[in-house]
């Protein structure tokens, strides 16, 4: 067996060994997995309403007046929000908002500055 042992992402047997190249395999459940292709895989993708990619720290611009749940008003169009953080789930942005505090976004409402 080679220096390089992994654990297997699939049984968490801690005898994966190299099997080709990149490639791992597992003895015991016979999982084969390339390492650096699962953690390009997982990199989170969000893209603004004009299809630019968006990483953490932008700063977007709201292009459409959205209505916020207990707010007295909307969140007007042309809105300037800096320091985004980007996360999985239907509004996956995350940010603070001057006059109204964290809240997150859709992606979809929003444009890169």
């Amino acid at each position: 067996m080679s220096d390089e042992s992994k654990p297997c992402p699939k049984c968490q047997s801690p005898y994966g060994y190299l099997l080709l190249g990149e490639l791992y395999a597992c003895p015991e459940c016979a999982f084969e997995w390339n390492p650096k292709a699962d953690a390009e895989a997982d990199k989170l993708i969000v893209k603004d309403a004009n299809g630019n990619l968006l990483q953490d720290g932008d700063t977007v611009t709201i292009i459409k007046d959205l209505k916020v749940k207990g707010a007295s008003g909307p969140l007007k169009v042309g809105t300037k929000v800096k320091n985004i953080r980007l996360r999985d789930g239907d509004h996956n942005i995350d940010c603070k908002i001057p006059g109204f505090g964290a809240m997150g976004l859709k992606s979809e409402f929003v444009k890169k500055a």
